[in-house]
């Protein structure tokens, strides 16, 4: 029988660390699902470096998480390393498509100057707290206008983003569906910084509409952002990609897994002369695709995987689980 053509449009997930510090156990979950997911769809992969965050940005911190996601078997089509049809694949040098959207943004109102400083946003009466994602936004600046943003001193405002009051309602690719009223449970978003730069919100869906991202991959913790960003997909007019927010590792106090939990560094795993398919094994472990943790390559996940075999609660990473 012949074989017939997929009318399915072709698969392109992303991979996006961030060089704020170096790569961990925690991190390299994601990131190999993110491929898995991918690459068991015959699909393509986008390394892009999301730098923005300028002054938490650690010096070679970009390189270190090319050779660390290397190290682990993974490898991608596209990327700042290996290039592609994209002009730049590092979030800092694509800034000219992040202006062309916020101008976008400006003439139709959708974004407002914000005075507001963080602890005045804390501090206020009327700002509920919205779990991880800090208090929700009181309004205090929506009355501004585009326009006004010319009376402020440069550097002395933000711009936020005029959310709606609709319920959105999300399909995520493990959490299943999740609704959310976004004006009211998360409040008008930053969208660009007092200094000029694009806040994750913007550059994220900008460069993933630009770059034909079908499949987003990333930690529970972002879940919320899949809200903000669909209004933002909705105001341009594009296509959002399918969401799939997988839950973190956490420490044995519950908390996400960060220094106070002991060197998980991908680094200094490598350095020390571990093998990755430990880690490999390790983390398809704790994702429910092996029974056990023995070591195994990457690509050996690939004929079995499947995101309904996958957990849906935080992996605890214990001390006795560091391979030093």
């Amino acid at each position: 029988m012949p074989a017939f053509p997929s009318t399915s449009p072709p698969i392109v997930g992303r991979l996006a660390p961030s060089p704020t510090g170096a790569q961990h156990v925690g991190n390299a979950r994601t990131f190999l699902l993110a491929w898995l997911s991918a690459r068991s769809q015959q699909g393509k992969l986008i390394l892009r470096m999301e730098d923005i965050d300028s002054p938490r940005i650690k010096p070679g911190a970009a390189q270190q998480a090319i050779d660390d996601l290397r190290w682990l078997g993974l490898e991608w089509d596209e990327g700042p390393d290996v290039g592609g049809p994209q002009f730049s694949y590092v979030q800092t040098e694509r800034l000219p498509l992040y202006e062309q959207a916020l101008a976008q943004l400006k003439q139709a109102e959708r974004i407002y100057p914000c005075t507001c400083t963080r602890s005045e946003v804390a501090a206020a009466a009327s700002a509920p707290h919205a779990g991880q994602e800090g208090p929700r936004y009181p309004g205090t600046c929506a009355a501004n206008t585009a326009a006004l943003a010319s009376r402020f001193v440069p550097g002395s405002f933000a711009w936020r983003f005029r959310t709606t009051d609709e319920r959105l309602t999300i399909h995520d690719g493990l959490a299943g569906e999740v609704s959310c009223s976004v004006n009211q449970e998360l409040g008008d978003f930053v969208i660009a910084k007092a200094d000029g730069t694009p806040a994750y919100q913007l550059a994220v869906v900008v460069d993933d509409h630009a770059m034909g991202i079908t499949e987003v991959v990333r930690g529970d913790d972002l879940l919320p952002s899949a809200f903000r960003q669909q209004q933002l997909y909705d105001f341009f007019g594009w296509q959002p990609p399918r969401f799939i927010h997988v839950p973190l590792v956490i420490g044995e106090d519950g908390r996400r897994l960060a220094k106070r939990h002991g060197d998980t560094r991908l680094a200094t795993f490598r350095a020390a002369g571990i093998a990755p398919e430990r880690i490999i094994g390790l983390l398809a472990w704790s994702c429910g695709l092996r029974p056990t943790a023995a070591p195994i390559h990457a690509r050996e996940l690939l004929a079995d995987f499947s995101w309904q075999r996958i957990a849906k609660i935080p992996f605890v990473f214990t001390e006795q689980m560091h391979f030093t």
